[in-house]
């Protein structure tokens, strides 16, 4: 793996800066900037079908079902292009999560009703995966699923449902049958979301967003054939899931927008009549987390690059998680630093995405700060939980 960009790479990398400006409004470029979670739906929708159009919503998969063909480094040069001009964020249930599973191991029925309308945003996607006293410990789940003729009667809940209040579909891991190896009973289906039963309930945050949701399936009538491979087998789906999830939580793009938001903070806030980002303290605090990023950066380049020889995928995995989610926290906990005793105002979603008044007090760079850093204290445990990461790469790169 060669360390630096070819000249076809920079050509790739102008011909998508050209399309970013020509598509991006100064609109949406301000909404996506602010940071908050979740951003705003009907930019989101709208650009998963700008980008469906251009043959670009799904670059990492296979061209058979809508992909590219572009090399992993285009592809990360793609993502980061578009994180960095501002582009609404897509959601990762459907594209990064469910799509993966579906061509992998789904039916050609449910690559031909779902593939198609997860590339073009038709519909969005809920993961229920977690519940009350089955989070990280996804083996003693306790949602069922019985067979009644031709489908499947299901009764549970479900917790961390992320955003799931504005889903049209859910992939829920589900026991079929009890066995002496909980793993083993597990399946999983596809839920539609508006079927009867279904209740999604948002939990209140510290940010004052409600993202997270509670889903309460009171005998949700589903078809048999909603199910997702063999029945009982899912253990296997939701580690490979769990995998391209835990390699996307690394968050490389948002750390680097990051890092150039942070510098945007400091040129403008003061220290001492001069901007902060003359002092030498903090430009040793930026340079530091500037040096975390790029060793980050190219750790996840070297997993998407090519398989790896000494360890399995899931330790790669894992340990890329565990330092992605360390360096978002890092990230925002410098920017709300850089923005000193604005960080106090904490932003709803309706005053974030509000034009900007002019009002000295509270510059553009304001909206979103802090709000972004309270919600990031979750990201050690959503996708699997620090020390379960550590569990993880303990016994699969060591054998402990």
């Amino acid at each position: 793996m060669e360390l630096y960009m070819t000249a076809d790479d920079e050509a790739f990398r102008e011909e998508v800066r050209a399309f970013l400006r020509e598509k991006l409004s100064e609109d949406v470029i301000r909404r996506s900037h602010t940071g908050m979670h979740p951003p705003n739906e009907d930019d989101r929708r709208w650009w998963n079908r700008v980008l469906a159009e251009k043959g670009w919503a799904a670059p990492h998969w296979p061209l058979e079902y809508g992909g590219t063909g572009w090399s992993h480094i285009q592809n990360h040069i793609f993502e980061l292009e578009c994180r960095l001009a501002g582009a609404p964020e897509l959601r990762w249930q459907g594209l990064r999560l469910i799509g993966p599973v579906l061509y992998t191991f789904g039916s050609e029925a449910q690559k031909a009703r779902y593939l198609p309308a997860i590339i073009k945003g038709e519909e969005m996607w809920a993961q229920g995966f977690s519940e009350p006293g089955a989070g990280s410990d996804l083996a003693s789940l306790k949602t069922s699923a019985v067979i009644d003729g031709d489908d499947y009667i299901i009764n549970g809940q479900k917790l961390w449902t992320t955003e799931g209040q504005y889903c049209e579909q859910g992939f829920f891991l589900v026991r079929t049958e009890n066995s002496d190896r909980p793993q083993k009973g597990i399946s999983m289906i596809i839920i539609d979301m508006k079927s009867p039963g279904v209740t999604v309930r948002q939990i209140p945050m510290i940010n004052g967003e409600g993202s997270t949701c509670e889903v309460f399936l009171d005998n949700v009538r589903v078809p048999r054939e909603n199910l997702i491979g063999e029945p009982g087998s899912a253990w296997v789906y939701a580690k490979f899931l769990l995998s391209n999830e835990r390699t996307s939580s690394a968050d490389i793009h948002k750390a680097r927008a990051d890092l150039e938001r942070i510098r945007n903070i400091a040129a403008h806030e003061l220290k001492g009549g001069k901007p902060l980002l003359e002092d030498a303290d903090f430009r040793r605090k930026l340079a530091a987390l500037r040096i975390e990023v790029d060793a980050l950066e190219w750790s996840v380049l070297r997993v998407m690059h090519e398989a790896p020889s000494r360890h399995p995928i899931s330790a790669c995995a894992s340990v890329l998680k565990i330092r992605g989610s360390s360096l978002q926290q890092k990230l925002t906990e410098l920017m709300v630093e850089a923005l000193g005793q604005r960080s106090l105002r904490v932003y709803r979603r309706e005053e974030a995405y509000a034009e900007p008044d002019g009002n000295p007090l509270w510059p553009a760079y304001t909206p979103g700060v802090t709000a972004d850093l309270m919600y990031l204290r979750s990201c050690t445990i959503y996708g699997g939980a620090m020390e379960v990461q550590k569990n993880i790469i303990a016994k699969l790169a060591f054998g402990f």
